[in-house]
Protein backbone atom coordinates (compact mmCIF):
# COMPACT_ATOMS: atom_id res chain seq x y z
CA UNK A 1 0.00 0.00 0.00
CA UNK A 2 2.79 2.27 0.79
CA UNK A 3 4.56 1.65 -2.45
CA UNK A 4 1.26 2.30 -4.34
CA UNK A 5 1.29 5.90 -2.94
CA UNK A 6 5.08 6.44 -3.72
CA UNK A 7 4.28 5.76 -6.61
CA UNK A 8 0.93 7.74 -7.25
CA UNK A 9 0.88 10.58 -4.82
CA UNK A 10 1.93 12.86 -7.03
CA UNK A 11 -1.08 11.74 -9.64
CA UNK A 12 -3.74 11.70 -6.59
CA UNK A 13 -3.21 14.88 -5.06
CA UNK A 14 -3.19 16.78 -8.69
CA UNK A 15 -6.87 14.18 -9.10
CA UNK A 16 -8.02 15.59 -5.78
CA UNK A 17 -7.12 18.98 -6.49
CA UNK A 18 -9.44 18.71 -10.02
CA UNK A 19 -12.03 17.55 -8.44
CA UNK A 20 -12.34 20.23 -5.49
CA UNK A 21 -11.88 22.61 -8.29
CA UNK A 22 -14.90 21.30 -10.05
CA UNK A 23 -16.76 21.57 -7.17
CA UNK A 24 -16.09 24.96 -6.46
CA UNK A 25 -16.75 26.08 -10.39
CA UNK A 26 -20.22 24.22 -10.26
CA UNK A 27 -21.74 25.16 -6.93
CA UNK A 28 -20.84 28.70 -7.91
CA UNK A 29 -23.24 28.51 -11.15
CA UNK A 30 -26.94 27.05 -9.49
CA UNK A 31 -29.63 29.46 -10.41
CA UNK A 32 -31.34 31.79 -7.80
CA UNK A 33 -34.08 30.03 -5.77
CA UNK A 34 -37.24 30.26 -7.53
CA UNK A 35 -39.95 31.71 -5.02
CA UNK A 36 -41.79 28.89 -3.00
CA UNK A 37 -45.33 29.38 -2.81
CA UNK A 38 -46.74 29.05 0.71
CA UNK A 39 -48.53 25.75 1.75
CA UNK A 40 -51.17 27.64 3.31
CA UNK A 41 -53.96 28.20 0.33
CA UNK A 42 -55.07 31.63 0.82
CA UNK A 43 -52.38 33.24 2.96
CA UNK A 44 -51.30 36.21 0.51
CA UNK A 45 -47.35 37.48 0.44
CA UNK A 46 -47.30 40.48 2.99
CA UNK A 47 -46.57 43.29 1.22
CA UNK A 48 -43.03 45.23 0.06
CA UNK A 49 -41.70 47.17 3.08
CA UNK A 50 -40.93 50.77 1.69
CA UNK A 51 -38.21 52.40 2.77
CA UNK A 52 -37.68 55.03 5.45
CA UNK A 53 -36.30 58.29 4.05
CA UNK A 54 -35.26 60.63 6.86
CA UNK A 55 -36.47 64.10 5.65
CA UNK A 56 -33.38 66.09 7.52
CA UNK A 57 -30.83 63.94 5.77
CA UNK A 58 -32.74 63.57 1.89
CA UNK A 59 -32.08 67.74 1.77
CA UNK A 60 -29.43 68.45 0.35
CA UNK A 61 -26.92 71.05 2.34
CA UNK A 62 -25.40 73.70 0.61
CA UNK A 63 -21.50 74.34 1.33
CA UNK A 64 -21.10 77.04 3.36
CA UNK A 65 -19.22 79.98 1.46
CA UNK A 66 -15.18 79.86 2.01
CA UNK A 67 -14.12 83.20 3.37
CA UNK A 68 -9.99 83.65 3.28
CA UNK A 69 -8.52 86.47 5.42
CA UNK A 70 -5.26 87.84 4.40
CA UNK A 71 -2.82 86.82 6.62
CA UNK A 72 -0.27 89.51 8.57
CA UNK A 73 2.99 89.03 7.23
CA UNK A 74 6.10 87.15 9.53
CA UNK A 75 8.42 88.61 10.78
CA UNK A 76 12.22 87.82 10.32
CA UNK A 77 13.94 85.99 13.04
CA UNK A 78 17.31 87.52 14.04
CA UNK A 79 20.07 84.91 13.69
CA UNK A 80 21.79 82.96 16.47
CA UNK A 81 25.19 83.73 17.34
CA UNK A 82 26.82 80.75 18.40
CA UNK A 83 27.41 79.97 22.11
CA UNK A 84 31.29 79.02 21.85
CA UNK A 85 34.23 79.96 19.70
CA UNK A 86 35.24 77.52 17.15
CA UNK A 87 38.26 75.22 17.75
CA UNK A 88 41.14 75.65 15.48
CA UNK A 89 41.77 72.74 12.84
CA UNK A 90 44.56 70.22 15.13
CA UNK A 91 48.12 70.34 13.98
CA UNK A 92 49.02 66.76 11.87
CA UNK A 93 50.94 65.17 14.32
CA UNK A 94 54.25 63.25 12.68
CA UNK A 95 54.27 59.57 13.91
CA UNK A 96 57.24 59.08 15.66
CA UNK A 97 59.55 56.04 15.26
CA UNK A 98 59.34 53.31 17.84
CA UNK A 99 62.37 52.87 19.51
CA UNK A 100 63.89 49.34 18.28
CA UNK A 101 65.68 47.23 20.90
CA UNK A 102 69.42 45.79 19.75
CA UNK A 103 67.71 42.68 20.63
CA UNK A 104 64.98 43.51 17.55
CA UNK A 105 67.02 45.43 14.88
CA UNK A 106 68.90 43.86 12.24
CA UNK A 107 72.56 42.35 12.36
CA UNK A 108 74.28 42.25 8.64
CA UNK A 109 73.08 41.07 6.23
CA UNK A 110 72.97 37.40 6.75
CA UNK A 111 69.67 35.24 8.02
CA UNK A 112 69.30 32.70 9.93
CA UNK A 113 66.97 29.84 8.76
CA UNK A 114 64.23 30.77 10.97
CA UNK A 115 61.75 28.06 9.77
CA UNK A 116 63.90 25.80 11.71
CA UNK A 117 61.81 27.12 14.52
CA UNK A 118 58.98 25.03 15.50
CA UNK A 119 55.95 27.16 15.10
CA UNK A 120 57.66 29.69 12.66
CA UNK A 121 56.43 28.96 8.74
CA UNK A 122 56.98 30.59 5.81
CA UNK A 123 54.21 33.65 6.71
CA UNK A 124 55.49 33.57 9.92
CA UNK A 125 59.13 33.79 8.95
CA UNK A 126 57.87 36.71 6.19
CA UNK A 127 56.89 39.10 9.01
CA UNK A 128 59.39 38.54 11.27
CA UNK A 129 62.07 39.59 8.52
CA UNK A 130 60.06 42.46 7.91
CA UNK A 131 60.31 43.17 11.69
CA UNK A 132 63.98 43.30 11.83
CA UNK A 133 64.40 39.70 13.07
CA UNK A 134 67.14 37.05 11.11
CA UNK A 135 69.12 35.67 13.89
CA UNK A 136 68.53 33.27 15.97
CA UNK A 137 71.69 35.34 18.37
CA UNK A 138 68.32 38.05 17.95
CA UNK A 139 65.75 36.11 19.35
CA UNK A 140 67.66 34.52 22.17
CA UNK A 141 69.22 37.66 23.63
CA UNK A 142 65.12 38.84 23.91
CA UNK A 143 63.40 39.61 27.17
CA UNK A 144 60.26 39.52 28.23
CA UNK A 145 59.45 43.45 27.18
CA UNK A 146 61.11 42.79 24.15
CA UNK A 147 58.61 39.57 23.34
CA UNK A 148 55.59 41.67 24.20
CA UNK A 149 57.01 44.10 21.67
CA UNK A 150 57.20 41.34 18.87
CA UNK A 151 54.17 40.06 20.31
CA UNK A 152 51.93 42.91 19.63
CA UNK A 153 53.40 43.26 15.87
CA UNK A 154 52.30 39.31 15.09
CA UNK A 155 48.79 40.03 14.52
CA UNK A 156 47.37 36.78 13.83
CA UNK A 157 50.49 35.17 14.81
CA UNK A 158 50.35 36.47 18.59
CA UNK A 159 51.44 34.24 21.07
CA UNK A 160 53.65 32.34 19.59
CA UNK A 161 57.00 33.07 20.71
CA UNK A 162 55.80 32.47 24.53
CA UNK A 163 53.68 29.40 23.57
CA UNK A 164 56.16 27.77 21.14
CA UNK A 165 59.15 29.01 23.49
CA UNK A 166 61.02 30.46 20.45
CA UNK A 167 63.90 31.86 22.62
CA UNK A 168 64.67 28.93 24.33
CA UNK A 169 64.82 26.80 20.98
CA UNK A 170 67.06 30.26 19.72
CA UNK A 171 69.77 29.81 22.92
CA UNK A 172 70.30 25.83 21.17
CA UNK A 173 70.41 26.89 17.68
CA UNK A 174 72.09 29.88 18.31
CA UNK A 175 75.28 27.97 20.10
CA UNK A 176 74.89 25.33 17.42
CA UNK A 177 73.74 22.47 19.89
CA UNK A 178 71.65 20.71 17.28
CA UNK A 179 71.61 17.47 19.43
CA UNK A 180 70.32 19.35 22.95
CA UNK A 181 67.46 21.41 20.69
CA UNK A 182 66.50 17.70 19.31
CA UNK A 183 66.32 16.34 22.12
CA UNK A 184 64.10 18.84 23.46
CA UNK A 185 61.82 20.06 20.45
CA UNK A 186 62.35 17.00 17.98
CA UNK A 187 63.96 16.24 14.96
CA UNK A 188 65.13 19.25 12.48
Amino acid sequence: MQEFFMDYGLWLLVALLVVIALVFLLSGKRKAEEPVEPSVPGAASPPAPTPFVDPIIAAPVAPAPVVVEPVAPVEPIAPVEPVAEPMPAPEPVAPSPIPVSPAIAAVGDEHDDLLRLKGVGPKLKTLLIELGVTRYAQIAAWGDADIAAIDAKLGNFKGRPVRDQWVDQAKYLAAGDITGFEAKYGKL
